[in-house]
């Protein structure tokens, strides 16, 4: 996200909880680098924040010396984790409570896409809002969705992620089934890739498919086991059936039993071929 900005031409603060991830990122990028979150924050007119589960949103926000007390009129606050709504509604009303705006606004897609400028940003919150920072959602983004009220761009991350982790395990089933009956796992990701089940998320996962061993983490199983607890929550709490969801949450789990959790959601074809051994 940080090059992104930066290409577009934008100043860039850098922070992060662990000093030496944002001094490396600052340093490849030619962003800047704070010492402490408010300094971040003091110097900034759109803060985003981008966090790896509930807990590190609401340690982040609230609290005395959170992100929250830090903000204020001057500032538009972008929240773009995958995190349940209510979570997005507390730290939300909170960042509104002092004076800031606030933008519920997870975003889809890979570290290629993030590349590119090519996400797809939903956005849930006022559109008068989101005209504010429209620059900044664009350099990002190819497309912007507006989706609702506050909590609504949470909803439909975890649905969208529902598609996506379903999707993971479906195109790891396919290509392991392929291999066992003889076919080349690259000839049969062309096919894949060139047929009706060629979605973004079959392309741009290729590498980590084709080549497990060769290509970096882009998003680990243990991220897609807590996405599918969030999403098979939220089906319950409104009602919706997530049978497929459930299955996914427990082929993945079994991957991390064998322990591959810190490895690319694409590790679940790894764990099939052993498994089928």
């Amino acid at each position: 996200m940080v090059r992104t900005l930066r290409r577009c031409g934008f100043p860039v603060i850098v922070w992060n909880r662990s000093s030496d991830r944002a001094d490396a990122v600052a340093s490849a990028t030619g962003a800047s680098a704070a010492s402490a979150m408010a300094d971040a924050v003091e110097g900034a007119t759109v803060v985003i924040t981008s966090l790896a589960d509930d807990r590190a949103v609401a340690d982040v926000y609230l609290g005395d010396n959170g992100l929250a007390a830090a903000v204020g009129p001057d500032h538009v606050v972008i929240e773009t984790s995958t995190v349940e709504p209510a979570t997005q509604q507390t730290v939300g009303a909170a960042v509104e409570a002092s004076g800031a705006a606030f933008l519920d606004a997870p975003v889809s897609g890979s570290v290629s896409t993030v590349e590119s400028g090519t996400l797809t940003i939903m956005v849930g919150g006022d559109e008068q809002t989101i005209e504010r920072v429209r620059p900044v959602l664009d350099c990002l983004a190819s497309r912007v969705i507006h989706v609702g009220g506050r909590g609504k761009g949470a909803a439909t991350k975890l649905a969208v992620n529902g598609l996506v982790h379903g999707l993971n395990i479906a195109l790891a089933e396919s290509l392991v089934l392929a291999e066992r009956a003889g076919v080349d796992r690259s000839t049969a990701y062309e096919v894949f890739a060139s047929g009706a089940g060629g979605a973004p998320f079959v392309l741009y996962k290729r590498g980590a498919y084709e080549h497990p061993e060769e290509t970096p983490v882009a998003f680990s199983l243990d991220l897609v086991a807590k996405d599918l607890v969030l999403i098979t929550r939220l089906g319950e709490e409104v009602g919706a059936p997530m049978k497929q969801a459930q299955a996914s949450l427990s082929i993945v789990n079994e991957a991390i039993d064998a322990g591959l959790g810190d490895q690319d959601m694409s590790a679940v074809a790894v764990h099939m071929r052993k498994e089928g051994s």
